[in-house]
Parts: C-alpha cells; sequence; structure tokens
C-alpha cells in the first residue's frame, strides 16, 4: 500500500466542489445468436497494428478484454477475453435504458403530486396535505416551487392537519453504493421522491478567524437555506468530513485545515423526504402559505389532487443519463422498470437481478451478476462477450443509438479530433481502476460494429482504502491509457473491416 500525503488526502476530497418518439422495442431480439469469429485481415492499404502491439504500446495493467460484431448480424469479427467477467461501469447504462424503455414505454412520465385529504375552504385545507414523490428523478426546487404557487393559485393559505412527504413509489434506500464515501454526491440514498439528485449545496467562505458556511437547495430561481441537512466546521486536519444521522437530519462536520479561502460542493442527501418537505414547506411560505414541520410516512395514501409536476417523456430523461452518467436516475429508472414488471424489490440488487434476468431472455446476456442499474457497484460481473449481444440487439431494434453521445476521437495529448472520419456513440464507465466503452462505430463504407470493451485492475482497485477511493494515486493515469487503448482498438476495427 503506499502512503498519501495529507495535501493530497485534502485536495482529492475537495476537489471537484464549485461549479448540474421513439417506437417501444420489439419484445425479442430479431438476431440470431452470436457466431464465433473468423480471421480477418486489413483491407489492402488498411495496415492495422496487432492487438498486442497496441496492448504493449498503452501500458495498461489488469484484464483487457473486448468483442467487436457486425451489428447488422452480431458475427464476431474479433475478440480477445470475450468470456472474463468484468465489471460494466456505468456501461450498464445503456442496458439499464433499454430495460426501462420497454417496461415503462418511452412516453412515460412521473408525476410529483400535492394531494389533500379534506376540501380547502376560505384558504384553510380541512384536513392533511402530502407531497408526494412519484419516482421522478429529475425533480428541482424550482419544480417545487411552481407546486407552491400553484396552490397559493387555489387559494391555499394554511392546512388544519399535517403535512406529510410520501416516497412509497420506490423503495428506501440510503446510499447506491455503500463502499462509497459518505461526502460523494453521486451515491446518494434513493427514494420515491429526489430533489435535485438528492444533493444538498454546501457552500464556504473565509470569515475573519473563522468560516461562514450555508447548506441549501439552488436551483435557477429559488435558492432556499435548509435545517434537513447541517454543516459544523471542525478544528482538525483529516478526515476532511464526518456524517451522522440524528432524528433523520444529515448531520456534518468539515476540517477547517482543508477549507482554504472557500469554495463549495454538492454532498448527498441521505433523507430524501426530510430533505423535499423541508424545501417545500420554506416554497410554501414564500408564497403565503403556512404548513407544519414535514412528517415522514411511506404507506399508500390517498387524496384529491391539489397540484401536479409531470416528467419530461422517459426517453428524454433517459437521454439525459446517458449524456451525464446521472446514477441516481439509473436506479430510480430501473426500479420503476422492475415494479411496473410486476415485481416488487427491496433493494438495487433485488433490482439489478431482476435486469440481468430480462437481459438474459430478450438478449441472450447469459451470467450477468448485476447489484444495481447504474454500474457504481463495483462487485457486478458481465463478459464482453455476452454484452456485445445487447449492442447488437438494440442496433437491430433500432433506437439504442440516437440516445449515445459521440464518442470523439482525439490526439496524443487529449485534443478532439474535428471531422475525424471514424464515428462513434457509445457510453462510457469509469470506477477506480475500471474503464469500458460499448456502442456502434461505423466502418468503412458505413457498415455499423457493436463493441464493448472492458477493463480493469482489480488487484490495484482492491487495495483502495478510505479517502483514497474519491480520487486514488495512479487512478487517472491508468483510466486515460484505457481511454487511449480504446481509441487505438476502434481505429483498428475500422481499418480491418471496411464491409
Amino acid at each position: 500500500m503506499k502512503t498519501y500525503s495529507r495535501r493530497w488526502v485534502l485536495g482529492a476530497l475537495l476537489a471537484g466542489a464549485s461549479a448540474p418518439a421513439l417506437a417501444n422495442p420489439p419484445a425479442r431480439s430479431p438476431l440470431p445468436p452470436i457466431r464465433p469469429p473468423r480471421a480477418v485481415t486489413a483491407a489492402p492499404g488498411h495496415a492495422a497494428p496487432s492487438v498486442e502491439a497496441l496492448l504493449a504500446e498503452s501500458r495498461l495493467s489488469g484484464q483487457v478484454a473486448f468483442v467487436v460484431a457486425d451489428a447488422r448480424n452480431g458475427r464476431v469479427l474479433e475478440s480477445r477475453g470475450a468470456s472474463d467477467r468484468l465489471p460494466p461501469a456505468s456501461v450498464i447504462k445503456a442496458a439499464t435504458a433499454a430495460y426501462a424503455l420497454e417496461s415503462l414505454g418511452s412516453d412515460h412520465r412521473f408525476v410529483t403530486r400535492v394531494l389533500a385529504t379534506g376540501p380547502v375552504q376560505n384558504g384553510r385545507l380541512q384536513g392533511d396535505l402530502i407531497l408526494a414523490g412519484g419516482g421522478d428523478p429529475t425533480l428541482t426546487t424550482d419544480h417545487l416551487g411552481a407546486l407552491a404557487a400553484a396552490l397559493r393559485e387555489r387559494g391555499l393559505r394554511e392546512i388544519t392537519g399535517r403535512f406529510i412527504v410520501n416516497g412509497g413509489a420506490l423503495p428506501s434506500i440510503r446510499t447506491i453504493d455503500p463502499e462509497q464515501p459518505d461526502h460523494v454526491g453521486y451515491s446518494p440514498a434513493v427514494s420515491g421522491i429526489a430533489l435535485n439528485f438528492n444533493r444538498v449545496h454546501f457552500q464556504w467562505q473565509r470569515a475573519g478567524s473563522g468560516y461562514r458556511v450555508s447548506m441549501d437547495a439552488r436551483d435557477s430561481r429559488f435558492q432556499p437555506d435548509v435545517s434537513s441537512a447541517t454543516m459544523r466546521v471542525a478544528a482538525r486536519d483529516l478526515p476532511v468530513y464526518t456524517y451522522s444521522d440524528s432524528g433523520g437530519v444529515d448531520n456534518w462536520t468539515v476540517a477547517a485545515g482543508a477549507l482554504g479561502n472557500g469554495g463549495s460542493r454538492w454532498l448527498p442527501v441521505r433523507n430524501p423526504e426530510a430533505y423535499a418537505g423541508d424545501v417545500f414547506r420554506s416554497l410554501a411560505r414564500s408564497h403565503g402559505i403556512t404548513l407544519p414541520a414535514a412528517r415522514v410516512e411511506r404507506g399508500r395514501l390517498s387524496g384529491s389532487v391539489l397540484a401536479e409536476r409531470r416528467s419530461d417523456p422517459l426517453v428524454a430523461i433517459l437521454r439525459g443519463m446517458l449524456r451525464f452518467s446521472t446514477n441516481i436516475t439509473a436506479e430510480m429508472v430501473g426500479l420503476a422498470a422492475t415494479i411496473a414488471r410486476g415485481q416488487t424489490p427491496r433493494s438495487l440488487g433485488d433490482s439489478g437481478a431482476a435486469m440481468a434476468a430480462w437481459l438474459a431472455s430478450r438478449h441472450g446476456v447469459e451470467r450477468a451478476v448485476l447489484h444495481d442499474h447504474s454500474g457504481l457497484n463495483g462487485t457486478s460481473r458481465l463478459s464482453a462477450g455476452a454484452f456485445v449481444r445487447f449492442f447488437a440487439g438494440a442496433q437491430a431494434d433500432g433506437w439504442l443509438r440516437g440516445l449515445l453521445r459521440d464518442f470523439p476521437m482525439r490526439d496524443a495529448r487529449g485534443n478532439v479530433l474535428p471531422n475525424h472520419p471514424v464515428s462513434v456513440a457509445a457510453k462510457t464507465g469509469t470506477l477506480n481502476f475500471v474503464s469500458g466503452l460499448g456502442g456502434y462505430v461505423d466502418g468503412r463504407g458505413g457498415v455499423p460494429l457493436a463493441f464493448v470493451i472492458l477493463s480493469a485492475d482489480m488487484q490495484v482497485r482492491a487495495g483502495i482504502t478510505g479517502a483514497a477511493r474519491e480520487r486514488p494515486p495512479g487512478g487517472r493515469e491508468w483510466t486515460l491509457r484505457a481511454r487511449s487503448l480504446q481509441q487505438a482498438l476502434i481505429e483498428r476495427w475500422v481499418a480491418l473491416h471496411p464491409g
């Protein structure tokens, strides 16, 4: 194990702070089973380096597995370690998108409702007011502000009963991956209500001999302070952050020695219902509506609808998920898909297993072990040989490529090469010492190729502990080597397989 300097640890933990109409696929893939690869050679005038030469040049430690196939018929053109089962990381989000589209439909919209258990008379609700989450992963503070404004337009000024927040549309999960550090915003809690991707904004500024800190739920129009998450500056150097839960309140401390003059970052929310209720109560107050402190209930609740917010269509949400690789979106739409298929998952592992079974029956992706829908859990496993069947089948279905991001080709310094003749649409995946890429590349003549590349150094990854998990030494350099190798392999395939 390497030892890490205090400066490196502090820099790593505070980094990144500042800165947030398709037809449903058919029931079964029309592709025939994948056939073994045949011997291939480069087309005349298009010499390609060998795989061994590319691997040696990359100096990438660990395992590298890949498969490239003709996307029109599933015929494997070249492979290495096709049966090696490695973590897919965020590449699995492409499969999550397919799973959600088939289970929910491309036009599905998630609905957040404000319900009343009694009538509104003379500005007073005679009963309870319920903020009911509908599994919308894109709900923001501004959306809650619009709901509060709608209540004001209906003449509501106060309630006689309770203010209840209900997130029971999805199971309650404290963190996407328990192995992640407490403070990373990409592993928040999951629930049927998720505000601002279940993140709270922490900001600090030096003030005299101390610091002025704030915790808020900022958005474009509204920036309410919150009481459901607190921050205290502690006189220490390490650990940079500590977390505790006290009666549904997220209590944080931060090391004074790590703060410098000022900055900000998003921290994860562990009590989503309390957070959403806190923010909605504040927004209601700004619209002249008095509400009591929120109470959290997860059972089935009913009432008349006073206001509602409908999300964008699912296909638009999935496009954003694949573009920004949003973990909580993947988990929420994955859970919703499993529930829509008649199952009752109690954990991300339950729902991941249901998606793995769907991949096997729908696309022939065998022996996949999935513990979530985002790929953040590094214990998930599948092989490139099995996974490429999904991409080939989705090519035949004709919808996935339009949702994937363009993967630009770059020069040796990492600069995007404009007007590069190779066109790639793919989903990336990155964990500590894990890198994946899966998608499509147009061969010469426009022939579509489906491919999956999985790389991992599991030995080095297993040795990373504690604070180093956010930005481990050597991790960035390893990832750059993996991405360089991915591009070199793609360029080789285009030269070898003109169609």
